[in-house]
């Protein structure tokens, strides 16, 4: 028989937000895992102790931040609309059923005003890092780099081209001094190290300035932000993020990262892993400088077609010179002040080479092949990625720090950037960041959980077995038990 539902809405019910909400849920664990009042110390210079309107506590401000990056929802409209309704978010936040909450322009004006100018959201990231190091999550050996790109808010169509100066020598000082030894021992004389500079024209967005208008192969084009990632290797912990506009190359922001989290965490790694996009002379160098195993990925070189590519002429280390094809030595010449060595052939041999016109096409007849004064540990870094070792530590990148990237992509709003402003992005990416440590130390508590009651359980099973086995001895053989007590 058919009836017509009764409506419930209006019924009284006595129940309580405690039960409301599964035990097994991700924020229980989550706030199981972390005691999230250290915000409140961090925050309280911000904030008068004797005057004005009481303020919205900043712990719940931070908490309702973490819940639209843990579960993707990107306007704080609404946000608020699905903490309205969502009891497990009401549980999280410490709400009743009938609390009011909070408007969504107070959480946009704390952050624009009070949390502006400040490093809270670094602060806050770096707390659960060290939790996470505590709980015995981070190991520290291996670290693994990549960078990902976030669409900034901008119109790719929309922007000004402007001159900008760019350093082209003296970029390090290491690479000054490594330029000067390397032109004695060749019996150079001494250059200057002024910076020669160079003019470049650049396009600048009108709507978010901050932004890089990006270039690159299998990329797409226009106004991004790099958002620079380091992972661990035991339990893809993200231990730092750094966000740079996109016109900034990978390797520019590594050593001082890499150095920046070895010191605040106190790491001490053995290995690194990066992407092809990081071989650089000057990473390699400082790599084998903080004596670390570097594996770093393969990218073909780009050739002229119908050329003859640079690994067809082999450098001879004792002569200090290079062989070509036809074994005819390239004699060194000089050595620039971006670090490169000059290797120049005898255009009297190269004229009446047969490979002349694939070689080179020089008016002189002259084949020039450079050669940076770090290339050393270039191929020793390259080595590494050919061993047993370092194929196992870099096949670990897609486990780690590719599959950090993909889960924020698409489960925390990570293709876009949210803000305006380098300093937005990089409050997205760090809190972003902390809620991707935060799941994972959550499923880590949960996976010690029930290995706990698993191990109890095996425990009773054993000793279940032991008494049927007793039993089973007693029952088929009744003197045995008289016999073991007289004796």
């Amino acid at each position: 028989m058919l009836r017509e539902p009764s409506p419930h809405q209006h019924q009284l019910e006595m129940v309580t937000l405690e039960e409301l909400v599964p035990s097994d849920h991700l924020l229980r664990h989550i706030d199981a895992t972390l005691d999230f009042s250290f915000i409140r110390d961090k925050v309280r210079h911000l904030y008068c102790a004797d005057n004005g309107r009481p303020a919205l506590d900043p712990v719940m401000l931070f908490k309702a931040l973490f819940i639209g990056y843990l579960f993707g929802v990107r306007s704080e409209r609404q946000l608020m609309r699905e903490i309205q309704v969502n009891v497990a978010y009401r549980w999280f936040l410490g709400l009743s059923l009938t609390d009011k909450v909070p408007d969504a322009s107070t959480i946009s004006q704390n952050r624009r005003r009070r949390f502006s100018d400040n490093t809270i959201h670094q602060e806050i990231f770096d707390t659960v890092v060290e939790q996470a190091i505590v709980q015995g999550l981070v190991g520290g050996e291996v670290l693994y780099t990549d960078s990902t790109h976030l669409k900034a808010n901008a119109n790719k169509t929309r922007f000004v081209r402007e001159q900008v100066q760019r350093s082209t020598a003296g970029y390090l000082d290491a690479l000054d001094d490594a330029v000067e030894e390397d032109r004695a021992k060749h019996g150079k004389k001494h250059t200057p190290r002024a910076a020669v500079t160079e003019t470049v024209e650049k396009k600048i967005s009108t709507t978010d300035p901050d932004s890089g208008y990006m270039v690159r192969d299998g990329k797409p084009t226009g106004f991004f932000y790099l958002d620079h990632r380091t992972v661990d290797g035991r339990c893809a912990i993200i231990t730092d993020t750094y966000v740079t506009p996109a016109n900034v190359a990978d390797s520019t922001p590594y050593l001082a990262r890499l150095d920046h989290q070895c010191q605040r965490f106190d790491l001490a790694p053995l290995a690194v892993g990066l992407d092809a996009g990081y071989f650089t002379a000057a990473l390699c160098q400082g790599i084998e400088e903080r004596d670390l195993y570097g594996v770093i990925g393969y990218r073909r070189p780009n050739k002229r077609e119908g050329y003859l590519p640079k690994r067809a002429f082999v450098y001879e280390a004792e002569q200090d010179a290079y062989l070509c094809p036809e074994r005819h030595g390239l004699i060194y010449a000089t050595t620039d002040r971006h670090g490169y060595r000059h290797y120049r052939s005898d255009p009297a041999i190269c004229r009446h080479c047969p490979r002349l016109t694939s070689c080179t096409r020089s008016a002189n007849h002259t084949k020039l092949v450079t050669r940076h004064v770090w290339e050393d540990a270039k191929e020793r870094i390259e080595s590494h990625r050919l061993s047993d070792y370092g194929r196992g530590l870099y096949k670990r990148r897609k486990e780690t720090v590719e599959r950090s990237f993909a889960d924020a992509k698409q489960l925390h709003g990570h293709r876009y950037a949210r803000m305006r402003g380098l300093a937005r992005v990089r409050e997205q990416c760090l809190l972003a960041a902390a809620c991707q440590n935060l799941k994972k130390m959550a499923l880590a508590r949960m996976r010690r959980l029930f290995s706990s009651i698993f191990g109890a359980w095996s425990v009773v099973q054993r000793r279940c077995e032991a008494l049927m086995s007793a039993m089973t001895v007693i029952y088929r053989f009744p003197g045995y038990l008289h016999a073991k007590w007289v004796v």
